[in-house]
C-alpha cells in the first residue's frame, strides 16, 4: 500500500511539473481535455496569454492522425472529432467571457503595473488593431496573433462593442483558427513524420515561426492595401487640391 502511494505522488508530481510552454509534453500529460482547457484559458483568462496556442493545435492535429503513436507515443492519439467540434468551442466560451469580463469591469481589468507576465503594451497593441481595422475584422485577424488574441477580447467589452455582434465574428474567427490548423498538422502529419521521426520536439520552434508567419499575412495585406489607398487619395488630392478644399469646407 504505501508502495502504490508513492508511485501515486510521483505521477502527481511529475503531472504538476508539466512544463506549460512545451505543448508536446502538454499533448502526452493531458489530451484532449488538456487541448480545450488551455484553449479556453489562452483566450478567456488574462493570464493564459502565455500559453501555446498555435503550436498546440498544429500539434493535436499531428496527434490525431494515423502516425500520432509512431511520434508521441503509444495511447497518444487524440479523436480528430473531438477536436474539431470541442477546440472551436473552447476558444469560442474564452472569448466570450473575455469580452464579457471587459464590458462588465471596464478598464479596471487593466489597472495593474508591469510585472513579468502582464505588460501595458499588450492591451495597447490590441486596441491598436480594433481601432485599425474595425471591430468585425479585428476580432477574426486577432485570433492568428499570438497575445493580442487574449487581450483583444476584453477589450472589445471595454470599447462597447456589442455581444451579439463580437459572438458572431468570434464563432467566425475561432473556427477558422481552430480547425484550420488542427486540419493543417492533420494533413501534413505523415510527411512531418517522414522528415523527422519521433523527433518533431526539436522542430517545433520553426514550425511555430512558420505557423506565425503565415497567420500575420492577412494583417500584412490589410496595412498594403491601407497604404495604397492613402496613396490614391493624396495622388487624387495633388492633382485636383480645389476639390479637396471643396470636399473639406462640405464635410
Amino acid at each position: 500500500m504505501p508502495v502504490d502511494t508513492a508511485e501515486k505522488t510521483r505521477a502527481l508530481s511529475e503531472q504538476l511539473a508539466v512544463n506549460p510552454l512545451d505543448p508536446k509534453e502538454l499533448l502526452q500529460t493531458f489530451g484532449l481535455v488538456g487541448v480545450w482547457v488551455i484553449l479556453f484559458a489562452e483566450t478567456g483568462l488574462l493570464l493564459g496569454f502565455f500559453l501555446p496556442g498555435d503550436s498546440l493545435l498544429f500539434l493535436a492535429g499531428v496527434a490525431a492522425s494515423p502516425v500520432a503513436d509512431a511520434m508521441f507515443g503509444d495511447g497518444t492519439k487524440l479523436s480528430l472529432i473531438g477536436l474539431l467540434i470541442g477546440a472551436p468551442i473552447c476558444a469560442i466560451t474564452g472569448a466570450q467571457l473575455g469580452h464579457f469580463l471587459g464590458a462588465r469591469y471596464g478598464r479596471k481589468m487593466f489597472e495593474r503595473p508591469d510585472s513579468r507576465f502582464f505588460k501595458r503594451e499588450y492591451v495597447e497593441k490590441a486596441e491598436y488593431y480594433f481601432e485599425k481595422f474595425g471591430p468585425a475584422k479585428a476580432v477574426v485577424l486577432a485570433r492568428f496573433i499570438p497575445i493580442v488574441r487574449t487581450f483583444l477580447n476584453p477589450v472589445a467589452g471595454v470599447l462597447g462593442m456589442p455581444a451579439r455582434t463580437f459572438f458572431l465574428w468570434n464563432v467566425v474567427g475561432g473556427i477558422i483558427w481552430t480547425d484550420g490548423i488542427i486540419l493543417g498538422g492533420y494533413f501534413l502529419a505523415d510527411s512531418i513524420y517522414d522528415a523527422v521521426g519521433d523527433h518533431i520536439d526539436r522542430y517545433i520552434l520553426p514550425v511555430v515561426a512558420l505557423i506565425v508567419l503565415i497567420s500575420v499575412l492577412p494583417i500584412f495585406i490589410e496595412i498594403m492595401r491601407e497604404r495604397r489607398a492613402r496613396r490614391r487619395a493624396a495622388a487624387i488630392a495633388a492633382e485636383d487640391p480645389a476639390q479637396t478644399t471643396h470636399a473639406g469646407r462640405h464635410s
